[in-house]
């Protein structure tokens, strides 16, 4: 987000809700100033988020002014989110408008929510960098980040439903697959934010 800011680009912040958003702040670094910065820029807006349905009633359609649809990564983004028929109806937005998906981490699990009725994915055959499921099933259980295992994994599922997960270890890798934009971890924030710029940059501004 802080790339994306910086070059010129708004942001509009939408839960299924409409409640305020929820950040790991264990993960936040309170001595960086940029962060804290972009953070309190952002807050307003994560305190008091747009509903995801209103947002798809009156703001997407061939002449919305967004360049990209944002999922942020995080453990919450495998609950509920996956199997939202909004969040389907913007990707399936974006993809029809050729606007871009940008997420990382655990946030491709919301790519889930593309699929249609027979269980068809539109994004099916995509190439896609994500959290790996061995640490998920592994170390996260170990040092007790998780507090037991996972209801489903979130590569094992994308790898189902015909998405090409290209990862294995967490080491900040990013890709770029047509208008998806993927990393792998929080390690790979910096690199997707500038991989970000610089594909809407020559998308959109020539």
């Amino acid at each position: 987000m802080m790339h994306l800011a910086a070059a010129g680009y708004e942001f509009d912040v939408a839960t299924l809700s409409g409640n305020m958003a929820k950040l790991e702040l264990w993960a936040f670094p309170p001595s960086d100033p940029a962060v804290k910065a972009a953070y309190e820029e952002f807050l307003p807006k994560l305190d008091q988020p747009l509903r995801l349905a209103d947002v798809l009633e009156n703001n997407l359609g061939p002449d919305s002014p967004y360049a990209a649809v944002f999922i942020p990564g995080g453990h919450a983004a495998t609950i509920a989110i996956p199997q939202s028929a909004e969040v389907g109806a913007v990707l399936n937005w974006a993809l029809e408008n050729d606007r871009f998906i940008i997420t990382l981490c655990h946030g491709p699990a919301a790519l889930l929510a593309a699929g249609d009725d027979a269980g068809q994915n539109p994004l099916a055959g995509y190439e896609v960098c994500v959290f790996p499921d061995s640490l998920d099933q592994g170390a996260n259980l170990d040092i007790g980040y998780l507090p037991g295992p996972m209801a489903w994994l979130v590569a094992e599922e994308l790898h189902e439903r015909g998405l090409v997960v290209i990862n294995q270890q967490m080491t900040g890798q990013v890709h770029q697959d047509r208008h998806l934009l993927t990393g792998d971890s929080p390690l790979a924030s910096n690199a997707l934010g500038r991989l970000s710029v610089d594909v809407l940059r020559e998308a959109f501004d020539g």
